[in-house]
């Protein structure tokens, strides 16, 4: 028998549908997500840390979960929403369904509502504080809990999801998503040091840098410019991760210790923090980037790169300083999506280059790192 289950938002607008995955309440920002794929990516990427995140294609969970697609050791974002989940997990690859897997987790999900007024609200009113209820099922109670949770800005989230100590990474892409053998280095060891900032990072990434033939050392993010500096890096990589990057002082200040001392390569909330090191600012967007589908011109080659995205905040165009170059520019609204130092060997993309599922188009700024470091 179906559980009830009700998502409120701040704006007093409450959907009724039933309840799978585990029983709970939770509060978070409500997002959307475009992916026709990769839902297991998205629930266990860090980023989504204090969101409750609704999928936009209407049926979810048919192909299951497995080991292997993970992205971090396990869910992270507040709830999930969908209009129909899969009652079945047909593939080959497939361990568990998608239901048992978000009560193993812990994950409070909902579905059978109206998905797409859904995100025609968070589109025109912008993201939405939210809850997610199976145990109260007051419409009052309900809508007051979601005005009074905390959202997203000035808060740091990244304490929440970063390691506790560091690592040395010796993962390799999955045999599905493996690089073409042209571009894979069979030693992990023997090409140069990359240390990456851990600020909630997707495990493709260092997979990647893997199986370039990097060696790769993980840090917290919290480290200290003196801590990554102690690591003789070759180049340092600074990692997505969750929420608002302006509170996120120890992390600018460690930026700015290595910057013009080792080549730095940033991705998503590692972007955003790059430019903050360099004296720009950051805004919060209207309804976010959540897709693999995202337009985005590459400057220097004048070519459209198809993008996988996941973020709230974007760099304010106006505010960039005279060495910061914009490199890369979002089709649908214009916005930051890639910047470069025009003197030190520095830059970083909004977007996931390391995307899967998703598009492939900007993979080549992993080998732009390696040069870079290889230029040192």
């Amino acid at each position: 028998m179906s559980r009830p289950a009700k998502l409120a938002l701040e704006d007093g607008t409450v959907y009724t549908g039933s309840a799978f995955g585990a029983e709970g309440e939770v509060d978070g920002e409500v997002v959307f997500n475009t992916s026709m794929t990769g839902y297991q990516e998205i629930l266990t990427d860090p980023s989504y840390r204090g969101q409750i995140v609704t999928m936009t294609y209407p049926e979810i969970g048919n192909y299951g979960v497995n080991r292997e697609d993970v992205e971090s050791a396990g869910p992270h974002l507040a709830g999930f929403v969908v209009r129909e989940r899969s009652r079945i997990a047909s593939n080959f690859r497939s361990e568990s369904t998608l239901d048992e897997y978000l009560i193993e987790k812990g994950v409070t999900a909902i579905e059978g509502i109206d998905t797409r007024a859904l995100v025609r609200r968070i589109r025109t009113q912008g993201a939405l504080k939210g809850v997610l209820s199976t145990t109260d099922l007051d419409d009052t109670r309900l809508v007051e809990k979601a005005k009074n949770s905390p959202g997203l800005v000035g808060r740091d989230l990244v304490r929440e999801v970063m390691p506790a100590e560091s690592r040395e990474w010796n993962e390799s892409l999955s045999h599905w998503a493996k690089l073409p053998a042209e571009r894979r280095k069979t030693n992990g060891q023997s090409g140069p040091h990359v240390v990456a900032l851990d600020y909630g990072m997707k495990w493709n990434i260092p997979r990647h840098l893997h199986d370039l033939g990097c060696r790769v050392t993980i840090l917290p993010g919290s480290s200290s410019a003196a801590d990554v500096l102690a690591q003789q890096p070759d180049g340092v990589f600074l990692s997505n991760g969750p929420g608002d990057p302006e509170p996120l002082e120890y992390a600018i200040e460690t930026i700015r210790g290595v910057l013009g001392k080792s080549p730095v390569f940033g991705i998503c909330l590692g972007h955003q923090l790059l430019s903050l090191a360099c004296n720009a600012r950051t805004f919060k967007l209207k309804f976010g980037h959540r897709g693999a589908n995202q337009p985005v011109m590459n400057h220097a080659t004048g070519r459209v790169e198809i993008t996988s995205q996941n973020h709230g905040f974007a760099v304010d165009a106006d505010s960039l300083p005279d060495d910061l170059e914009v490199t890369h520019t979002n089709l649908n609204d214009q916005t930051i999506e890639g910047i470069r130092h025009r003197t030190l060997p520095a830059f970083s993309v909004q977007y996931h280059p390391e995307a899967s599922a998703g598009p492939h188009d900007s993979d080549y700024l992993f080998e732009r790192f390696l040069d870079s470091m290889a230029r040192q």
